[in-house]
């Protein structure tokens, strides 16, 4: 029998019934991700999360849970086309039991991390899109898979962290934010004078149209909060929107400056007198 017959002849059973497998398991990998994105959607209940938190959770769910499947189509698919290769699949299963056992001390690693990224996602804790901090690491969440989450913080780096190097997770995003924000004025200023200042430049911010869509309770003076070396400092907070405090405080601090200005209340800094002997 020549080659090209053998080859042809190949092609026309084991080369067709590799296809066929490799066609079913990407069409099974198109439909699983369908069924499942839709399927989290509807199964995910609606809580006490505005509709945009509810929807990072869902991201968030529906990337773990096709990340799943996948691995697992394709392990189905990878061990099929070896078996129709006519290599034995029940040796390479024992073999793999045993190697599993042999490492199964150098992978407790990766056995912890997929634990901890389970009651990650379970008890949801954060979700793709929050801005959130790892002990000294903080960005905003691009991806979570069992095993480690992705930020990327404000200067672009992209940050891989396993889940079981995690510690302390803090989440500045999550049902609301809030502004704590610092004033030092001088020590002369009319006190009430500034705290009437600083609640109607907060109350203003809170009914501006550009920002109002932004802000949950308006940015009001809250105490006196020390007696600094140079400056009376004067504490104001406000709630906004998850991952709004940042753009709403930078706002409120450039209102707060020009409303000083009008009014003639000095923002001291630090000031040193040199006297030449």
């Amino acid at each position: 029998m020549e080659t090209q017959d053998i080859i042809t002849a190949w092609f026309l059973t084991t080369g067709i019934q590799l296809l066929v497998v490799v066609l079913v398991a990407l069409v099974a990998h198109v439909l699983a991700q369908h069924v499942i994105a839709q399927s989290i959607r509807r199964l995910v209940t609606r809580g006490r999360h505005s509709a945009e938190a509810e929807e990072k959770r869902e991201e968030t769910l529906i990337q773990v849970a096709q990340g799943a499947f996948a691995i697992i189509i394709w392990l189905i698919a990878l061990l099929m086309v070896l078996s129709e290769l006519g290599v034995a699949i029940g040796p390479l299963l024992a073999a793999a039991g045993v190697v599993g056992i042999a490492v199964g001390f150098g992978g407790q690693y990766l056995i912890r991390d997929l634990f901890t990224g389970f009651f990650i996602i379970v008890e949801n804790q954060y979700r793709v899109g929050d801005t959130v901090c790892f002990d000294t690491t903080c960005g905003s969440v691009e991806s979570i898979s069992l095993r480690m989450t992705t930020l990327r913080d404000l200067d672009g780096t992209l940050h891989h962290v396993p889940h079981g190097e995690i510690r302390t997770v803090s989440n500045l995003s999550k049902f609301f934010s809030r502004i704590n924000l610092d004033i030092g004025v001088a020590y002369d200023s009319d006190l009430e004078k500034v705290i009437a200042i600083l609640n109607t430049v907060g109350t203003s911010l809170a009914e501006d149209v550009d920002w109002k869509e932004d802000i949950v309770k308006a940015p009001q003076f809250l105490r006196v909060d020390d007696f600094a070396d140079s400056a009376i400092m004067l504490k104001i907070v406000g709630d906004t929107k998850p991952g709004k405090q940042w753009a709403v405080a930078g706002e409120l601090r450039k209102r707060i400056k020009i409303a000083f200005d009008v009014a003639k209340i000095e923002i001291p800094f630090p000031q040193r007198v040199i006297r030449k002997g």
